[in-house]
């Protein structure tokens, strides 16, 4: 993040990698200096950009698919005890967070592109196999601006590896599963009774290739071509880490977290682990054996 505020204070527009900074703090700095300099700043999500993935998107906004009911976006990979030897590995003043932070924010990017704003978070997280001072898996309840209810669930326990998006709305269920990228042939859209025109939705959709950062950076380029904005905004981004910000808010607190509730003053505002994680201290994860 230093960087990106050298690049932004000397005029230089910045593409950012995930998670684009380590606090809400950390990102409204460098948002504030890129809105008053007009300097663009752009953040990597390049699932959002998979071909598959945008005609979704697109059948959702104009109402092909009805309204989103319920939502499911799991995060279920492994990463072995071996993997967090490395130092910068499993801390907060580093990482910012574990799978919560670093792995299930992908597919939280590409759920809210496809779900709309959010409004509120319950949630859970534990530290349970790794010995980390992040949490190692969390679960999450999100309800969103329309209405819709989705389930989260983050894991690097889980030998199994996916990552699955499924939508369930008024005229068919939507769901992607993959592990780090998605092509077209990992999508399925299943009708509802009475609206079987809407399998045929992802035809139009050549594009065999897998959602990747090619993908996104074709289309920062094209916008620089025309001069356009740069997809995925700062600001847009911002979204997406106060998310993540609320789920380490209700999961530490036992309390329901509305958007909007975490800003300056707040613990986790300036910490993703704001008041600090409950197993904090103690350096043998719930359930091993000493």
């Amino acid at each position: 993040m230093p960087l990106a505020l050298q690049c932004v204070e000397a005029g230089v527009p910045v593409l950012l990698e995930k998670p684009p900074a380590l606090s809400l703090a950390e990102l409204d700095r460098l948002l504030e200096a890129s809105e008053a300099g007009g300097v663009e700043v752009a953040v990597v999500f390049q699932h959002r950009f998979g071909a598959s993935g945008l005609k979704i998107r697109q059948l959702l906004e104009e109402g092909v698919l009805g309204r989103p009911l319920v939502a499911v976006c799991d995060t279920l990979w492994y990463r072995p005890p071996e993997y967090f030897a490395v130092p910068w590995r499993g801390k907060w003043d580093v990482e910012g967070g574990g799978p919560t932070m670093g792995h299930g924010i992908h597919q939280f990017n590409l759920l809210l592109a496809l779900m709309g704003g959010w409004t509120e978070v319950s949630a859970m997280a534990a530290r349970l196999s790794r010995e980390t001072a992040t949490e190692d898996v969390s679960t999450a309840l999100v309800r969103f601006g329309n209405g819709a209810l989705a389930t989260l669930v983050n894991s690097l326990l889980s030998p199994r590896e996916t990552s699955l998006l499924r939508i369930d709305t008024e005229r068919a269920t939507v769901e992607v599963e993959h592990v780090y990228g998605y092509a077209k042939e990992d999508w399925r859209i299943t009708p509802a009774p009475g609206h079987e025109s809407v399998s045929d939705s992802l035809a139009p959709v050549t594009d065999g290739g897998r959602s990747c950062h090619e993908d996104q950076m074709g289309a920062i380029l094209d916008a620089l071509d025309a001069g356009r904005p740069l997809p995925v905004s700062l600001r847009e981004a911002r979204d997406t880490l106060e998310l993540v910000a609320a789920v380490y808010a209700s999961a530490f607190t036992g309390r329901t977290v509305r958007k909007g509730e975490i800003g300056p003053g707040h613990p986790f505002y300036t910490r993703m682990d704001g008041t600090g994680a409950p197993w904090a201290g103690n350096l043998t994860p719930e359930g091993a054996s000493l």
